[in-house]
Parts: C-alpha cells; sequence; structure tokens
C-alpha cells in the first residue's frame, strides 16, 4: 500500500517511521526545499512521546540534544525581584517524564532515522487530490501527478491538505486571544541551563539558550483581538510585535532590537484546530493539521508524536483498511486531544496575566511553587489527572505484537477453513 504523507517536521517523518516498520510504502512530500537546520524552538517530550522515541531506537540521540534549561527565573512588571524555579519542579506538574529539545534538532534526528527507507521530495507541495474508488490521484506544484491508496496531512496549523479536502482554515480554527512570535538572538547574557522571563499585564518575553547552541532564543507572547496579517507577512508580523511590546521594560527593548537581524523568526497566533472528523475517504490528518491543541501551550509535540504512531499502528492492524484503521485512530485518540485543548486554554490564559492581580497571583504561585516538595508537587498533579497531566493519560499500544497476533489469527482461520 502506498502512502503520500505532507510534511516533514515532526509528525510527518514518526509517522513514516512507523508506516515503513509495518510494511507500508511510503513518501513525504514537503514545501520547503531542505530539512531545516536553524535550531527552531525549544519544545517538549513528555512521557508517552518519549517512550515512542525510545521505541523507535532515538532516545540516547534526543537526549544528546536535550536543551539543558534547568532554571526559570521571572521579573514581574514594577517589581525588582525576580523569582528563580527549578524547571523540574514545573515539568512534574504536566507529566513524570520529559526532555525539552530545540524542534529543528528533533525534526533532523527523525529524519536521519527514516531518511535511508523512505522516499522524500523537498521542495514541492500538493495541489489537487481527486479519490476515486481505488486510490487518491495526486498532482503537485512542480512534480509529475502520482497515485496513492492513501494521503496523510501532516503540514501544521495551516495545513494544505486541510484546506484541499475539508476546506477553509477559518472553519475549524479558533483563536485562543494570544499571539507568539520566536526568534533568534545572540546570547549576549551567556545563559547556562537558565531562561530569563519578564511579566506584564497582557505580554510575557522570554529567552534562553541551549547546551549545543551558540546563539539564544527570544519568545514573545501577548493577548489581542485577532489581527488581520499573512502567516508569511514577516515585515507586517514584526511590526505587530513592536507594537504590542512598546513601552515594556526589562530586556524587552534589546530583545526587539535583535530581532530584525535574527536568523530565525517565527510568528503566529494561538490556535486550537477543532474538526468533528480528521478523516474523509482515503484522507486524513495528523498532527496540528487535525487537531493543534495551540502552539507553546497545549504540548502540540508531544501531541503529534503519539498521533502518528497511532495512526500508523491502526492502519497495520487494520490491514491496510483505511475506513476502520481512521475510525479507530480517531476514538483512540479523542480523550487525549480534548484534555490537551483544555490544558492549551488554561496555559495560554496562565502564561500572559490579563489583569494585575492576576500577574501578582502568577508571581505568588511560582514563588510557592519553587519552594514546595517535589513529592507534595507530583501529588497535587496527580490529584487533577485529566487537567494539569493530559499528557500521562493515554497509555499506548504495542501494535506490532497486536499485528502478529491478527496475523496468526488469520492463518489459524485458514486452516480451519481448510
Amino acid at each position: 500500500m502506498r502512502i503520500l504523507v505532507s510534511g516533514a517536521g515532526v509528525a510527518g517523518p514518526v509517522l513514516a517511521y512507523w508506516l515503513d516498520h509495518h510494511g507500508f510504502e511510503v513518501t513525504v512530500v514537503e514545501r520547503a526545499p531542505t530539512l531545516r537546520r536553524t535550531g527552531g524552538h525549544a519544545v517538549d517530550l513528555f512521557r508517552p512521546a518519549m517512550e515512542i522515541v525510545e521505541r523507535m531506537g532515538l532516545l540516547p540521540a534526543v537526549q544528546e540534544r536535550e536543551t539543558g534549561t534547568r532554571l526559570l527565573t521571572v521579573v514581574g512588571a514594577g517589581s525588582e525581584r525576580p523569582v528563580s524555579l527549578d524547571v523540574g519542579r514545573l515539568v512534574i506538574a504536566f507529566s513524570d517524564r520529559h526532555v525539552e529539545i530545540m524542534r529543528d534538532d528533533l525534526g533532523e534526528i527523525l529524519h536521519g532515522a527514516t531518511r535511508d527507507r523512505v522516499e522524500y521530495v523537498f521542495g514541492d507541495s500538493i495541489t489537487s487530490l481527486r479519490e476515486d474508488a481505488d486510490g487518491v490521484g495526486v498532482t503537485f506544484e512542480t512534480g509529475a501527478p502520482r497515485r496513492f491508496d492513501l494521503v496523510i496531512g501532516a503540514d501544521g496549523v495551516h495545513s494544505n491538505v486541510r484546506g484541499l479536502t475539508f476546506g477553509e482554515e477559518s472553519r475549524f480554527a479558533e483563536f485562543v486571544g494570544t499571539y507568539l512570535g520566536v526568534f533568534s538572538l545572540p546570547d549576549h547574557r551567556d545563559l547556562d541551563a537558565e531562561m530569563l522571563a519578564y511579566s506584564d499585564v497582557g505580554r510575557m518575553a522570554a529567552f534562553y539558550s541551549a547546551a549545543h547552541l551558540d546563539e539564544a532564543r527570544a519568545i514573545l507572547l501577548f493577548r489581542s483581538p485577532e489581527l488581520d496579517y499573512h502567516h508569511r507577512d514577516v515585515p507586517r508580523q514584526k511590526r505587530l510585535l513592536r507594537e504590542a511590546f512598546s513601552g515594556a521594560g526589562w530586556e524587552v527593548p534589546r530583545l526587539l532590537d535583535e530581532m530584525d537581524e535574527s536568523s530565525a523568526f517565527y510568528f503566529d497566533s494561538i490556535t486550537q484546530i477543532r474538526m468533528d472528523s480528521w478523516s474523509r475517504g482515503r484522507i486524513s490528518l495528523v498532527g496540528d493539521a487535525g487537531y493543534s491543541p495551540g502552539a507553546a501551550v497545549g504540548g502540540g509535540t508531544s501531541l503529534a508524536v503519539v498521533g502518528a504512531y497511532v495512526l500508523a499502528g491502526e492502519l497495520a492492524v487494520a490491514g491496510g483498511d483505511h475506513e476502520r484503521a481512521f475510525r479507530a485512530y480517531e476514538s483512540e485518540l479523542g480523550e487525549y486531544v480534548r484534555h490537551s485543548r483544555e490544558l492549551g486554554r488554561k496555559m495560554a490564559k496562565t502564561l500572559v496575566p490579563d489583569s494585575r492581580f492576576q500577574l501578582w497571583t502568577t508571581m505568588r504561585s511560582t514563588s510557592l511553587l519553587a519552594r514546595l516538595p517535589h513529592g507534595v508537587i507530583r501529588a497535587l498533579a496527580g490529584l487533577r489527572r485529566t487537567g494539569a497531566r493530559p499528557h500521562d493519560t493515554i497509555e499506548l499500544k504495542d501494535y506490532s505484537r497486536r499485528e502478529r497476533a491478527g496475523h496468526e489469527a488469520e492463518r489459524e482461520a485458514g486452516r480451519e477453513e481448510a
């Protein structure tokens, strides 16, 4: 069975790995001309995603590229007293296992694990999808038309596959009220395993580095009504950030000055994708394309890794029966997606205080968390298992074992018929 995957970020290569593992023939098409190697921004892999990476034999490589951030120091607007927090205390509230890694480092590791077994086509994009009883006819911007049995969109919040199959993004995108900017800058503070942050009413700024990087990354979050801009109009996006952080203190003016010289820049709304179904006919979606919980707030990278693993596994167990597999995929992942969305909305409100009182409360809570014993934090998080720790609520199936059991049952049935 030939399967086309659109997107070579995180979900696409994970899906390609497991599809190949289960015996499918996989092609990955990526709009970018090459694999990105600029470092990207930091993403989190929580317990289930780490288990999947471990099953892929990639855990040592991922841990080797861990950012190494161990300390978070926050300064509240109007206060001269910073609050420092061991990052491990914060992570316990989200999952009992975790690693932070730069997104593009993770993508490079995943691509390296699949490039010798999977066909990658860079610098091209799907222009049309025409499904019939036997498969899907696909046309591309530059490549020749091809046919596949299935097509999977792993191409992010602004998914091309979703647009071609389900319609305009506006039908499924739900803005949570916050915008995010990320960019690279020189590491003037010589950061050593520390993230420095500034919290103000309606906005938050931070910068950090990674153990193996010579430069730093800045992250800017701000509340706003929906803004008018195109997701590829970088000059306009930088102007919006400058306007949102006008008059801010701390290190913010320097961060904004460095933004124009940045070698890597990202800006977008924090938006959730909400769909009744992620599949239609022979076409399905995985990761942010189908169920983004919101960039930087809902654990979307872990959710994408798990979603890719589950989708490939259900296709294997169903013997390529896509209708059965897609139903099982959505059923298996549904609760995890719902919990991640809930967390995303809560985190967006927590990270960017909407009043002086909430700013004061956030700083006080951070100070308290810095003093609580790890055991108490773990116990409190456990009491809110479906709220604070959605990443520990899903139990991963061993699809290889289930697939073998299914084949054995088929052979046994055949012998009985004979």
